[in-house]
């Protein structure tokens, strides 16, 4: 076995001051922490270089990385500071294909799929849901970016990922520099104000927290026929999603396990993740935080986001863009624009 020591650079950002080991410097680039990791821990970590095939993010690396909870696939590239982007129901971190190009000269971007969707790891589930819970995905993504050698960062997210957002910006405040959300109000909140509306817009939310397994049954007689309906009745129907995304999307979300995991990260949302809000009180997040939202959508209509998220962060702007709900497919540029001019100021 071959091994040698490395430092790992993270561009304008500096060095940070972590050993990593490479455990066969001969096979492609395995590694593991060599030094205690910053995050809480409960078992051996490391990152693994796996062969990229998929023209939707050229010149991207592929890794699966270990985190003390679960196997977390991601790609990561470009230059400048650390953008963690973090995807949303029921996709994978596909969706950031397009933003991700508009950015990749500008920042270092590390795109995962979380626990128990697209090609990462689906940990056992548990009564309490905790395994599916925001907190648990935020210390995943915590882990992550200590593994890759970026010990600060600025973290955007769109849908289920955005909650993911919300909670690592508070569990891990010291990290997260700005936070930006796309077409999602706190979760907590929403539910507090679900009316007639959102509740048959969003039907979803609803039967996917029924108990297991009625909804995932229900799903896997025809997968795929359950994620058009789901991702496609918006007034751009599929047209928004890139062939090879749409494939890579509909193959993950055929796996049982992927569904019923899916499954519990909206149970956990009912649950133990407002129980976690209530036990924040009235801390509110500290980091600058930019909510957008699709004005054809269904958030600003039975919501006002930016009056929400100010119940839960000090700093907050934003505003509708000309899309619906999966808006970093819809409007990339406008997207993607968005995010230079915010995370920009941080360069």
């Amino acid at each position: 076995m071959l091994a040698r020591r490395l430092r790992v650079a993270i561009g304008a950002a500096g060095v940070i001051d972590q050993d990593y080991e490479i455990i066969d410097a001969r096979s492609p680039a395995g590694f593991a922490l060599s030094a205690p990791d910053r995050c809480d821990t409960r078992g051996p970590m490391s990152v693994t270089e796996i062969p990229a095939s998929d023209e939707l993010f050229p010149g991207f690396r592929q890794f699966d990385v270990e985190t003390a909870g679960a196997r977390i696939r991601l790609r990561t590239g470009g230059e400048g500071p650390p953008l963690l982007l973090l995807h949303g129901y029921p996709q994978s971190h596909v969706l950031w294909h397009a933003v991700a190009a508009r950015l990749k000269d500008r920042f270092t971007l590390v795109c995962p799929d979380l626990r128990g969707y697209g090609d990462s790891s689906c940990p056992p589930s548990d009564p309490e849901h905790l395994a599916y819970s925001k907190r648990a995905m935020a210390a995943d993504m915590a882990q992550v970016m200590t593994l890759l050698g970026h010990e600060r960062f600025c973290l955007a997210g769109h849908d289920r990922g955005a909650r993911v957002a919300h909670r690592l910006g508070l569990d891990h405040e010291a990290r997260v520099l700005r936070i930006a959300t796309l077409d999602i109000a706190p979760t907590r909140e929403m539910y507090a104000q679900t009316g007639d509306a959102f509740a048959r817009a969003y039907w979803h939310w609803f039967f996917l927290i029924q108990p297991a397994p009625f909804p995932e049954r229900m799903i896997a007689a025809d997968p795929k026929a359950y994620w058009l309906k789901k991702c496609g009745s918006g007034s751009a129907g599929l047209s928004i999603f890139a062939p090879a995304a749409l494939e890579a999307y509909l193959r993950c979300f055929s796996d049982p396990a992927v569904i019923h995991a899916s499954c519990e990260d909206y149970r956990a949302a009912a649950t133990i993740d407002i129980r976690h809000d209530d036990e924040d009180g009235d801390r509110k997040l500290s980091q600058p935080l930019l909510a957008l939202w699709g004005e054809n959508g269904i958030i600003g209509r039975c919501f006002d986001p930016l009056a929400l998220w100010r119940l839960r962060a000090s700093d907050v702007r934003g505003r509708a863009l000309p899309g619906g709900h999966y808006l970093a497919e819809e409007v990339p540029d406008l997207v993607a624009a968005e995010f230079a001019a915010f995370f920009g100021e941080t360069a």
